[in-house]
């Protein structure tokens, strides 16, 4: 099987995601599951709460935002103060920003990034049907970030980083545009063992989120090269059996927090 090119899977992942937006390919959504996988995992269990959105949080944000794309609820780990400014990487159809923008209030500022056109489109015009006056939403890729140095003070991000095929960069970017005491606070899909080379090199698997999964230890080295401390990632499962042996793929893949500081 031949490797995959980084930019056959940005123009994949583009493809894939402008379908869901423009309903070609329906999405889904769980206030207990994630929908982001070609598979849907099990149930949150360990760590249920942080895992999941509640009632209360989707019944107050535009309903064409439920789009069932991620793999947890970053805004619950974050602790988004009033006032504060807000990054989402690979925004989507908005659902975390809309959340976020709930919680920085009038005084603060939500941004989202998406490469996709289609699902900026759509949570545009989300934002202005809603009301929505703190959130923007940039046309960008979430390696180049278009955003300021040291502007932001939390950065979220649901299901997209493992879309990535340039994860170093993306985390030197996060880097870059969060303050001095900024947090990286994540949901993403990780690898509890290393994965085969054959499914690294599955482009479906790839867009399905499963394929660009990290190694939990590679995780760990790429944010500590990137800059960052306090690294704590907490798995769904983490059952940590290794596929290469013959085990299941959901077994090893699963959905995870992941939270840093920017001390400098």
């Amino acid at each position: 099987m031949k490797h995959i090119q980084n930019d056959e899977i940005i123009q994949e992942v583009r493809r894939h995601y402008a379908e869901i937006a423009i309903q070609k390919k329906p999405g889904c959504y769980s206030t207990a599951s994630s929908c982001c996988e070609t598979k849907p995992l099990p149930a949150p269990s360990k760590n249920h709460e942080i895992f999941r959105y509640s009632e209360q949080e989707i019944s107050n944000i535009p309903v064409e935002s439920l789009m069932g794309l991620g793999c947890g609820n970053p805004c619950a780990i974050a602790v988004i103060k009033f006032g504060e400014t807000v990054l989402d990487l690979g925004s989507g159809g908005g659902m975390d920003c809309f959340l976020a923008a709930k919680k920085v209030g009038n005084t603060g500022h939500v941004i989202g990034v998406d490469m996709t056109p289609e699902m900026l489109r759509k949570a545009r015009n989300d934002a202005i049907k809603y009301g929505y006056k703190n959130i923007e939403f940039r046309l960008g890729e979430i390696e180049n970030l278009p955003v300021a140095d040291a502007s932001v003070d939390v950065i979220i991000s649901n299901c997209v980083i493992n879309l990535s095929p340039d994860k170093p960069r993306v985390f030197a970017e996060a880097f870059r545009v969060l303050k001095p005491g900024g947090r990286f606070t994540v949901s993403d899909m990780i690898a509890t063992a290393p994965l085969p080379e054959k499914i690294k090199k599955d482009l479906s698997l790839y867009v399905g989120c499963v394929a660009g999964a990290v190694y939990i230890d590679d995780l760990k080295k790429m944010l500590k090269e990137a800059g960052f401390y306090k690294i704590k990632i907490q798995l769904n499962d983490g059952s940590g059996n290794d596929c290469a042996k013959g085990k299941n793929l959901e077994d090893v893949v699963t959905s995870g927090m992941i939270e840093a500081i920017k001390l400098v």
